[in-house]
């Protein structure tokens, strides 16, 4: 399970350091463009698990299709160094806004990474309206 909240700093040639609690948990890394602003940085399995899932939708609907291509054209794989760095490509830190502050965040399963400004912004919106999502969200039997 990916959780918690941690600052970090984009350095030159876009590395970035993952959080040591998340250094040692995978070998391999998909990163790919997330929704709502951010990047999406999986294990190799968990992006293997969610292709999978929208691959059993098929692809004959026009959003299951648009979805595969969101999460795949521009996805990269990703290997830390000893020292638990990995390389974003540049068209990844342009689409996400990436500045120098960044905040690494889990997410079950998978990490996100924010431009820290943006990020902040996001869940201020979302604080305003933490019941009704939690509401809407949670479905009873």
């Amino acid at each position: 399970m990916l959780i918690g909240k941690f600052y970090h700093n984009l350095e030159g040639n876009g590395r970035i350091s993952l959080p040591k609690r998340f250094r040692n948990i995978s070998k391999s890394w998909i990163v790919t463009r997330g929704l709502d602003g951010c990047l999406f940085l999986l294990k190799e399995e968990n992006f293997q698990n969610e292709l999978n899932k929208i691959t059993k939708l098929g692809f004959s609907k026009k959003a299951n299709r648009d979805l595969v291509r969101l999460m795949t054209n521009e996805a990269k794989e990703l290997t830390p160094d000893k020292n638990g760095r990995i390389n974003l490509p540049d068209y990844l830190i342009d689409f996400a806004q990436l500045k120098k502050s960044l905040v690494i965040v889990g997410s079950l399963n998978r990490l996100e990474i924010w431009d820290q400004e943006r990020y902040h912004q996001y869940l201020d919106q979302l604080e305003s309206k933490a019941e009704d999502i939690a509401e809407q969200a949670y479905v009873t039997e």
